[in-house]
């Protein structure tokens, strides 16, 4: 048996309520079909969520971590990263042609 490491992804398009915890951290919570997943992040990489909800009129974020401590609703995203990337609209003109 060979060891592996498990980590979890999560898409968002839209900038999450955050709360500030100790030393300007944010902390907002994410519902994942029923689950609600708790994720703390340094300011550092809160500002690239509020930066793309500010200058990108289509984004997408990908949040990933492991798993973390379960909560009565669901579980705690430890080690959380975010990427995040502009999403180009889709042209009208050629979904109209195709159809």
């Amino acid at each position: 048996m060979i060891t592996g490491k498990l980590e979890v992804t999560i898409k968002i398009n839209e900038l999450p309520q955050a709360i500030t915890v100790e030393n300007g951290w944010q902390q907002f919570e994410i519902d994942c079909d029923g689950r609600i997943i708790t994720i703390t992040v340094k300011p550092k990489i809160w500002k690239k969520l509020t930066d793309a909800a500010k200058n990108y009129p289509l984004w997408i974020a990908a949040i990933a971590g492991k798993l973390g401590q379960q909560t009565d609703s669901g579980l705690v995203l430890d080690e959380p990263n975010i990427q995040v990337f502009e999403r180009k609209p889709k042209e009208a003109t050629a979904t109209q042609g195709a159809a």
